[in-house]
This record gives structure tokens, sequence and C-alpha cells, in this order.
């Protein structure tokens, strides 16, 4: 019997996950307009892209080990995005607002202009395409790691990375690397 509700339950993920998917973003998508939550869970917060250069980047969990190495770049580098033109640095999971708000308070303890955003139902991401089955070390699906620099509402640039527990392709200083001044 507990085979069969565990079969069960690893189906029933598998489904959500397939569900959710959709076609994934590429250069000259258009990032659709969702509200997620920042700093309170009853408060929406519309991720609507501004004009100019938006960087978003995406990854499968609050104070998971690899997420934890890779934001510190962003936050420590958000001057320079901010040099190369960029108006808004979003890190988003599919965590909820408690998790990503002590996540921020204790990756940039002193503040940041990094916007550390919660999708926690992955409406957001799954507009994206971007969700898969991480059921196996979160219990659930999560957020692909990659980062979308946006022009206005656009993708310009889309970096995932094929194994999510590396960042390979979308560490702050690669990132960087792709934006003109």
């Amino acid at each position: 019997m507990t085979s069969l509700v565990a079969s069960s339950a690893q189906a029933a993920h598998s489904i959500a996950v397939s569900l959710l998917a959709k076609a994934q973003a590429q250069p000259g998508s258009t990032i659709p307009e969702h509200s997620v939550k920042e700093t309170a869970p009853n408060t929406l917060v519309p991720l609507a892209l501004k004009p100019g250069k938006t960087v978003i980047v995406g990854v499968p969990g609050a104070f998971s080990g690899t997420c934890t190495a890779q934001i510190p770049g962003y936050i420590k580098n958000y001057d320079n995005f901010k040099a190369k033109g960029v108006n808004e640095v979003y890190v988003v999971a599919v965590n909820d607002a408690f998790a990503m708000k002590a996540w921020k308070e204790q990756l940039a303890p002193e503040g940041t202009g990094v916007r550390f955003m919660a999708d926690d139902k992955g409406t957001f991401t799954s507009s994206l395409g971007l969700m898969f089955d991480a059921t196996a070390v979160f219990g659930a699906p999560r957020s692909k790691r990659y980062v979308i620099i946006a022009d206005n509402d656009k993708v310009e640039s889309i970096f995932i990375e094929e194994d999510p527990t590396k960042v390979t392709i979308t560490g702050a200083e690669t990132i960087l690397s792709h934006l003109v001044s």
C-alpha cells in the first residue's frame, strides 16, 4: 500500500511538471507580466519589466548550496550591472516570501538593490517554460537555474544551466561580460 501511495505521488508530481511546462523562453520571446511576492506573503508585486535592461536570475531554491554560492556575485556586482545600463536585477525562486526575505537578509545584511522575488506557485517560472521536476531534492517542481537579460519585456539573451547543481554560464561575472554599456 505504501509503495502504491508513493508511486501515485511521484506520478502526480510528474503530471504537475508536464502541465506547468510550456515552450521554453528564447531570445525574442515576450516575458509575460506576473505577480510575485517580495517581502510579505499576502502582498503581490507585479514583475513588470521597465523600459531598458533587466536581469532575471532564476534559481532552484533559497538557502540551497549552489544558489547560496551563486547569488553573492550579483549582490557584489550590483553597481557594475547598473553601470552597464541594467535597471533591475531580480532573483526569482519557487519559494515562499518568508524564505526569500530571510535568504536576502542572510546574503545581504547591509542591504542590496538586488530584489528577491518569491514565485511561490511557480506561475512566472512556468510561463517561461523553465520549471523542472526537482522532487528528488526539493520535493516538488522548481525553477531551472537560468539568467535572462531582458530588453523591455523581450528576452534578449537567455542562459540555462544544463545541470542545475552547477554554475557554469549563469555567474554574475559571465553575465556582466554579455552586457554592452
